[in-house]
């Protein structure tokens, strides 16, 4: 159980709040590339501030403030060009800086405002993502993770809006026992059985309906934390999934592609009782199949909004209960991930829970998010802001799903695979 204050520190981040200041220092999404056209503005709201995207005549993204700085008209109806938008009332053209470039009024004898302009923010184009640093002074580097660096063959991204504050959907993230309830099929689907985890001949539902108590310890890391799950599946092994929560708002876990790959989910707040939950999949090995490109979008009614909702009970269907899914929401888990955070309500009440030993990662990840608050107020940088480009400060991100020895020490384990990396 946390005090009302240390919840609203963690869930609060609109301008000048203490997580908000926080999450302005990282790089964040603010839309998929695929969303930004050419010749059309494309507006975003982040951390409860209106913006509009668009591209300059070389196709770079540039972000600014949504209402024009002379009268307050909507930008989203502005005209595209080389050298930045123009606002249809009266003219006058804003940079990717956000500053005034043209007056429709201004002539030679005219005063020139210069210093007149929008709100603006660097982006960066990166993994499909176009991302936006909102923070002071110099941006950091846009961390080198995997997902963003594979060729365009080898991922897919695609994003959801989820109704409810980020940091419970982030936390669902990283909390382990609950596959062994919330995701659980009841037999393996057709999906399940195409994945068998190295070292068996078992997939990994059925490792999970085995031992639904599991052992989970975690490691502080330079990115965040290192969570180890570990199940007693018998036949004297053990089966271990390594996951990771990302500062600040990042979690990176077992997937469709662990092996070559895995998954992971950005938690980007729209306000504090919404967020765009950007889900990427990704392998290093190989080019992903349609199938997989086309499954982490599925089930969703214009690519954004799940078809499964409060509104509609998320069409749980309480008869397939007793030999499909333990939800009876389908096989799709996004759906079944929206039910559980959302139904916490907007903001969870963090004062009336009951967290339990199998809470450990949430516990732990909530103090390192209120240190990192703690060091933006106290005027030091947070951690895991990267400023060197040398691969040596890149994250060392490793997810694992494998069947071990049961006298198999993980942490050995997992350190031997990273000394060969």
């Amino acid at each position: 159980m946390i005090t009302e204050e240390q919840n609203n520190l963690l869930t609060q981040t609109g301008k000048g709040t203490p997580c908000g200041e926080l999450m302005r220092r990282y790089w964040q999404p603010a839309a998929l590339s695929e969303e930004v056209a050419a010749d059309k503005p494309f507006p975003v709201q982040l951390f409860g501030e209106e913006l509009i995207l668009f591209r300059d005549g070389t196709g770079k993204p540039a972000l600014i403030g949504r209402y024009c700085a002379h009268q307050g008209v909507d930008m989203i109806y502005g005209r595209v060009e080389p050298d930045g938008l123009r606002c249809l009332y009266h003219g006058w053209l804003f940079d990717t800086c956000g500053k005034v470039l043209l007056r429709g009024d201004w002539l030679p004898e005219k005063e020139r405002r210069w210093d007149v302009g929008q709100p603006s923010y660097p982006c960066v184009e990166a993994g499909g993502i176009i991302f936006v640093y909102m923070g002071p002074g110099d941006a950091p580097l846009l961390p080198p993770y995997e997902f963003l660096t594979v060729p365009a063959e080898h991922r897919a991204v695609t994003k959801i809006q989820v109704s409810c504050n980020y940091l419970q959907a982030n936390e669902g993230n990283i909390d382990p026992l609950h596959l062994s309830f919330l995701h659980r099929n009841l037999q393996d689907s057709e999906r399940d059985k195409q994945r068998v985890v190295p070292g068996s001949t078992a997939t990994p539902n059925s490792l999970v309906s085995k031992d639904q108590t599991p052992v989970i310890e975690v490691d502080v890391t330079s990115f965040g934390l290192r969570i180890y799950t570990i199940r007693k599946p018998g036949d004297g092994q053990q089966y271990l999934r390594v996951t990771n929560y990302i500062y600040p708002n990042l979690a990176a876990f077992n997937g469709s592609t662990t092996g070559e790959g895995y998954s992971a989910h950005w938690h980007v707040p729209i306000d504090d009782k919404s967020h765009w939950k950007y889900a990427f999949l990704f392998s290093r090995e190989r080019a992903l199949t349609r199938e997989l490109r086309d499954r982490i979008r599925v089930e969703t009614t214009d690519g954004n909004h799940l078809e499964r909702s409060q509104e509609n009970r998320y069409l749980q269907d309480r008869e397939s209960m007793p030999s499909g899914t333990f939800s009876g929401m389908g096989f799709h888990f996004h759906a079944q991930d929206a039910f559980s955070t959302e139904s916490q309500g907007a903001v969870q009440n963090r004062t009336e829970e009951n967290l339990v030993s199998s809470d450990k990662p949430i516990v732990a990840a909530r103090k390192l998010l209120l240190k990192a608050i703690q060091d933006v107020r106290d005027g030091r940088e947070p951690p895991h802001i990267l400023r060197e480009p040398d691969a040596a400060h890149a994250p060392k991100i490793l997810v694992l799903s494998e069947v071990l020895p049961a006298e198999a020490n993980p942490r050995e384990y997992v350190k031997s695979l990273e000394a060969r990396r």
